[in-house]
This record gives C-alpha cells, structure tokens and sequence, in this order.
C-alpha cells in the first residue's frame, strides 16, 4: 500500500466542494440505502415505473438494432408479467431464466419483479452436471430458455428432478417476430403479445424483503450455491449507486458488456442507469477489439466493468478511436492499484466508481467521493479484524472476543447484522449460518463473515487486499479451493490435492494451482487430467499448474499448509518437485522448465 492512498480527514475535507451540487441526490441515495422497514413496497419493478413516469421518451434499452424508451420498456415488462401470470406465476414463484445478453432477458427480469417473482439467473456457461445441479437446486416452478441455449438444456433435461412448464425464447428480435416455438414448448413472446401494457397492481404489493433474484455464487465451481438477491438489497443499490455514486442522468448512455447472470450487471449497473433514467447499450458478450467501436456508435458515457476486462482494454494496442471517446465514468469491482492510474490517464476517465459488495453479503462500499485506489465508503457498520492467515481463522483475545487490525493493517473484513443492514443468506441454510461470525464483540452479537481481507485507509474508506486462503478470484470468478479439490481427488491415481491461488505476471487475480499426491507407481497423463478437468469445472476454476508432491503436510487440525505451497507457487529455480502448465489454446499440461517459466514471467503467453 502506497502512502498516499491514506485519507486523512483534512484530505477528505478538501475533496467535500466539489461534490455540493451532487448533495441533494447522495442524500436521497443514502434514504433508499439506509431503509430499515422490510414491508415497505419498494421494488425493481417500482423503481422501473418510476423511471417510466419520469422519463417516458427517454431511451432505457438499446443494442445493435432496437431503441426502446423507457415507456416502451416498461409495457413490455407488463404485457410479459401478464403473460407469467396466467401461465400460474405469482408472487414467491422461483423462475429460472436461461438467455444470452439481450433485451428480452431485462424484460424478462423486469416482468417477474413486478410479480414478486424470483428469478433464477442461470450461469449461461455452464454445462452438464454442474447446469443440471444449478437448475435441480432451485426447484423452478416454470423455465425460461432462450433458443441460443437450447442444447445445452437438452443435454441435461433428463438429470433434471421436476419437468415444469417451458417457455422458450427466438434469438432474435421478439418484438418484431417471435418466432415458431420448438415441440413441447410454449412461446413466451407470442403469450404475451396481445397482454394489456398498463402497470399490474400485483407490483404495489412486492416488498423490499421479498427475494427478487436467485444469483448462482462462482465461489463454488462445480457446485454452485444460489444467493437471495432481496429486492431491499437491489434498493439499497439503486439508492448507493444510483443516486450517491454514479448519479447518472437521462442522457447518460452506460455500456453494459457484463453477464447479466452477474450481481454487477443486473443490480449494480442496472439500478444505477434506472436511478436516473440514463440508458443501458447492451452487448451480447465483451469484445476488446470492438469496444471503442461500440462505445461510439452509442455515445457512452460510462460502462460497467470487472478489473479483467480493464486489463483486456490495456492490453489492445492504442487505437484512435480510444482518444476523445465520449467515456466520462465508469463502475465495477476488481481494478487493481498497479493499472489503476494508467486506466484513468490513457482513456481519460474522469471518474472510477469502484466498488465492493458481494452477492450474498449485507455490505456495500461505493468509492462515492472519487478517491483513487479504494473501494471507497460505506454506511454500514463494520470491522476489519485480525486474522491469522497461516492457521485459516480470526485471531480472538483472552475473552473470547475478536480485535480490530490497525490502520493500513490488513484484516478479515466482517459487517453487522442488524434490522438495517440484514443478511439474506443463502436458499441452504446451514450455508447461512456457515457465512456467521457469533460473539464476536460482545455476546450474542452476530456479524456477515465476507470472506475478504481489507484495510482501513481512513473516514471510512477501505482498500481490497485479496481473498482468503480458501477462496481466489480468476476471469472476475470466485474459485472455491475445496471443490475443486474435491474434483481432483476423483481423478484416477490422485491421493491428495492442495488447491491454490498463485499470479501470473499481467493478469489480474490468481489463477488455480495444484499440489498433488499420487497414487505409488502412478505417472500424470496431462491429457487426461485436462480432459477431465474441461468435463468436470468452469474454465475459470480449473488449475492451470501442477507441482507433484511426495507427501501433503497438513496442520493439526488437518487442513492443509498453503502458504509455502503459495510461496513458492511454480518457480522450478525453488523446488524439486516436477511441475506442470497448461499454456493459452492447449488440451494438454506439459512438464514447466526454467526455459518455460522465464516465458511465462516475460508475459510471452496470454492467460
């Protein structure tokens, strides 16, 4: 941590002018963060009739062919939520919902809401049994797949547990032509053609405690858990961005390449363009060479971001449309100190709304005030708490209680739970409570566990240190280490297995290593542990490196020791062991020399 990312009070004094005109919005945003009564009928779906009577000619959608204002939008979220209606969808109904990036998928989204309906927002990239599990997970009254997805639902129909009823989306424009559904399923679209467009008073009854989205948590790989995404969360949202951070306005356009089964596209970005009825441009999937393209062809002036896709945009060779682009700001998570200046200087963003908040935490922190290098503030209470990272647990004093880290320490980040500031949770509940700290200043106090070790730089303000022990974060995913662990401990001949995040230079985030333990007289066939490790994990969880080891040392309690194993990460020049990689475009791991390693370290290879 550098000096000069300190805040003092005078340093956030002097920073306090040049937001005054923004102070009768940040105070709104803070009413809408800070609502303690869960009753109260404040939903997506509010907020997109409220954008609608404020702003009805402004654009709210736009992609490469269509233009739709707000008015425009919200009738097709009312003639859809008539549609679901009839077909027996109500309020607390779980719909899962499989599509691409595209217009109907906001639709889609915006008409469950105003049903108080919950939708199951389904990773579009998985496949096979982990799809399967995440569809079996949420017991789905209805389905929702659009064609583009097909076969990959009917590669896994039969693992499903229940066969509800299935409504099927054309890849194309649906207002113009819905299209012909295939057998055996109904054409959403074409129910809700001929519906009324006026608002459903089903939508008044929706409260801020009522779940609005079931978000799947990448932190668990090949067996995801399914977060309560509460419409009081998405308020909170609509009110932190929307309002106090961004404070778009309705000429604002924001470029959302972000996946829309992601928190950050549907909650973050989507709340934020709403609050002021600014735009959303939404592309189907993130492009670097077509970006600066894009950004002018819609007249952007902000774009939703994780730190991958910023190091994507820095990695492209300077182009001329980069200059003078209309980009004014911008919003996401995961921009990391070392290219954080460069950003801001080459593509002349005035200003980075970096964030943190996670899908099932009770905690947000907006970088509000513009500061660099910080996730920035929060109103929620919290602490940032010693840990001790070599034994995996938070360091409590001789009465039992925890002791907050000093500031620039870095610590394990954890926030209260309180009527104000609530924890949803997960669909399990022995997950929930799992995800708990209990006593941890006083007895009977219950505080979120995030995961997460932060620092304290001053006036509320905190900077991203990394993820613990158990998690690491790669491609913008969470990567659980135990799961992955699991998947290799199934693997013909492997005894043990140690899963780790190590950097590879010019990347962002760690990517998946593995200590393994074979079976006596066992050789690894690297392309057989890439074939199955494809078949059985995201891309972005499995391993990228392999160190053999002859026996796996674990602490008394029986977990294993990762921060050597971390340390030395894939250096031959430190180890004896045999080491391997699988490079960039290869369907195998290959044996890692001195040669192969200097490569790796000069940035020859992109991962």
């Amino acid at each position: 941590m550098s000096q000069a990312d300190l805040i003092s009070p005078l340093r956030f004094l002097a920073r306090l002018p040049r937001h005054l005109p923004r102070v009768p919005r940040m105070l709104r945003g803070l009413y809408y963060a800070g609502i303690r009564n869960r009753d109260k009928p404040l939903s997506l779906g509010w907020a997109l009739e409220r954008a609608a009577q404020l702003h009805p000619e402004r654009p709210a959608l736009l992609d490469e062919s269509r233009r739709l204002s707000y008015a425009q939008f919200n009738a097709w979220a009312n003639r859809l939520a008539r549609a679901f209606k009839a077909e027996g969808v109500g309020h607390g109904s779980v719909v899962a919902v499989m599509l691409e990036n595209r217009l109907e998928l906001l639709a889609i989204l915006a008409a469950l809401s105003k049903l108080g309906a919950v939708g199951a927002l389904v990773n579009t990239t998985q496949r096979g049994k982990v799809l399967a599990h995440s569809l079996n997970l949420v017991s789905p009254s209805h389905l929702v797949i659009g064609a583009e997805l097909l076969e990959a639902y009917g590669e896994v129909a039969e693992q499903l547990h229940q066969d509800p009823p299935r409504y099927w989306i054309a890849d194309q424009d649906c207002l113009k032509d819905a299209g012909q559904a295939p057998d055996g399923w109904r054409n959403l679209m074409q129910l809700a053609g001929s519906k009324a467009t006026d608002n459903l008073p089903d939508c008044a009854k929706v409260r801020m405690k009522d779940p609005c989205f079931l978000i799947y948590t990448s932190g668990t790989t090949g067996l995801p858990k399914a977060s309560i995404m509460s419409h009081g969360k998405w308020i909170k949202a609509y009110g932190g961005f929307g309002h106090s951070g961004l404070t778009l306005n309705n000429q604002d356009v924001l470029y959302l390449t972000l996946p829309c089964y992601h928190n950050n596209a549907v909650t973050v970005c989507w709340s934020a363009a709403i609050a002021g009825g600014a735009a959303i441009a939404l592309r189907r999937k993130f492009s670097a060479s077509a970006f600066w393209a894009d950004v002018a062809r819609y007249q952007a002036t902000c774009f939703g971001y994780i730190g991958e896709l910023c190091r994507y945009l820095l990695n492209q060779p300077e182009t001329p449309a980069e200059k003078n682009n209309s980009l004014r700001c911008m919003i996401g998570n995961g921009l990391r100190p070392s290219i954080w200046a460069e950003f801001k200087q080459r593509f002349g963003v005035e200003q980075i709304t970096e964030f943190y908040a996670s899908s099932e935490g009770n905690i947000g922190f907006t970088n509000v005030f513009n500061f660099d290098n910080t996730v920035g503030f929060t109103p929620a209470t919290y602490a940032i708490v010693r840990y001790d990272l070599e034994n995996d647990q938070v360091i409590r004093n001789k009465k039992g209680f925890l002791q907050k880290a000093g500031k620039g320490e870095p610590g394990l980040l954890i926030s209260e739970i309180s009527a104000k500031w609530p924890f949803d949770g997960y669909t399990d509940p022995a997950k929930s409570e799992a995800a708990i700290l209990r006593n941890v200043f006083k007895k009977g106090d219950a505080w979120f566990n995030t995961g997460d070790l932060m620092r304290d730089i001053g006036c509320k303000h905190a900077q991203f240190v990394d993820r613990l022990g158990d998690t690491f974060r790669w491609k913008g995913e969470n990567v659980s280490t135990t799961e992955v662990e699991n998947v290799l401990g199934a693997f013909p001949g492997v005894e043990d297995a140690v899963v780790y995040g190590v950097e590879i230079p010019g990347t962002n985030g760690r990517c998946g290593m593995a200590a393994l333990r074979l079976s006596e007289g066992k050789t690894l066939d690297g392309t057989a542990l890439a074939r199955y490790l494809d078949s059985e994990l995201p891309v972005y969880a499995a391993p990228l490196f392999i160190r053999l080891l002859g026996e796996v040392e674990t602490t008394g309690t029986f977990k294993y020791k990762k921060a050597d194993l971390k340390k030395a990460a894939y250096d031959p020049n430190l180890l004896d062991d045999p080491l391997w990689v699988r490079l960039p475009g290869s369907a195998a791991f290959q044996p890692l020399d001195n040669e192969l390693h200097q490569a790796i370290t000069q940035q020859r290879y992109r991962f």
